[in-house]
């Protein structure tokens, strides 16, 4: 980013800031420096535009309204009321765990996201350090539908979509009450009422086709009192096949929560001097297994089967030796 334009919208987010009426654009080219110099009524507006875009991507609220019902033109204003940021303190280990956060997606969308909150609290005060080394790093893949569709929640605003379902190539158009999106046994799932059959649904993402295109006003979907989203999935959601193979494999305490939900608990053993679980998995997708538990690090060590242990041990090393690679550069 430019100075000028790091500068035009500081001013920009002060001069909102500092009142309580909507501004419009004319004004607001009128009073912020670095808007005069536009050559054309147009290039103004295509500047403002591509500001206002680059302060909601930051996380600045701009609000719009009128300031009366004899206004013709909506303004532009910034509540502080949802721009200033409430005392944050993290400790040493939060604040880590922050940084491995943002780096987990791997959606450009989401990415940005995540940086932006990152900037959010370096603004408050709080340094996040999302750079440290790490010898394994997970990613969290989100489909192309998860953005809206998250959007949606949160506006409390209907979707529309076309949906493929199961073993047909066939698409029909669905009309959705979204209620949240939940992660179900490595799959992306939105759960909500469905109007068209007038019941609850739940809907995997990788089979949501094309656009999500909202529908109706924003709050107008209300998520019901009670409701346990993951329990719907796993009730409701798409059938599984029976598991392949099963593997056992020692679990530290405190640790890898996610394997320890995917199976069952077995036994108990030391390991290296650290104490953990025995737990026993069904793999429903052994082509996969190998990355997911190689993920955890040393959290997780693959007991049987000596295939899945000697695939995840090789992946390891090689993430150590990549590392050790980078180092010496």
């Amino acid at each position: 980013m430019s100075t000028a334009r790091a500068e035009r919208l500081v001013n920009l987010v002060l001069a909102l800031l500092s009142t309580r009426q909507y501004l419009t654009a004319e004004r607001i080219r009128g009073i912020v420096p670095g808007y005069g110099d536009a050559s054309s009524d147009e290039a103004f507006f295509r500047m403002f535009e591509r500001d206002k875009t680059e302060l909601r991507e930051l996380g600045i609220p701009l609000e719009t309204g009128r300031n009366s019902a004899f206004d013709a033109i909506e303004g532009y204003r910034i509540a502080r009321r949802d721009y200033e940021l409430g005392e944050i303190d993290l400790a040493p280990d939060e604040a880590a765990a922050v940084g491995l956060a943002v780096r987990l997606w791997d959606s450009p969308e989401l990415t940005g996201q995540a940086q932006g909150a990152l900037v959010k609290l370096r603004a408050a005060g709080v340094e996040v350090d999302d750079s440290a080394p790490t010898v394994v790093e997970p990613r969290v893949r989100a489909e192309p539908a998860f953005g809206p569709l998250l959007a949606a929640v949160q506006n409390g605003q209907a979707v529309r979509f076309e949906y493929r379902r199961s073993g047909s190539a066939d698409r029909m158009m669905r009309t959705l009450e979204p209620w949240g999106v939940v992660s179900w046994r490595a799959r992306w799932y939105v759960v909500g009422y469905d109007r068209d059959r007038a019941a609850t649904r739940c809907f995997r993402l990788s089979r949501v086709t094309g656009q999500v295109k909202p529908v109706g006003a924003p709050g107008a979907v209300q998520r019901p009192e009670g409701v346990n989203l993951l329990k719907l999935v796993s009730v409701t959601g798409d059938s599984e096949p029976s598991p392949v193979t099963n593997a056992r494999v020692w679990v530290a305490d405190g640790r890898a929560a996610g394997v320890r939900r995917r199976g069952r608990v077995v036994g108990r053993e030391v390991v290296a001097g650290e104490e953990g679980d025995v737990v026993e998995i069904g793999l429903y997708f052994p082509e996969s297994a190998a990355e997911w538990l190689t993920a955890h690090g040393p959290d997780v060590l693959v007991l049987e089967p000596d295939v899945l242990a000697k695939t995840v041990q090789d992946r390891l090393e090689a993430v150590v030796h990549r590392a050790e690679q980078e180092s010496v550069r």
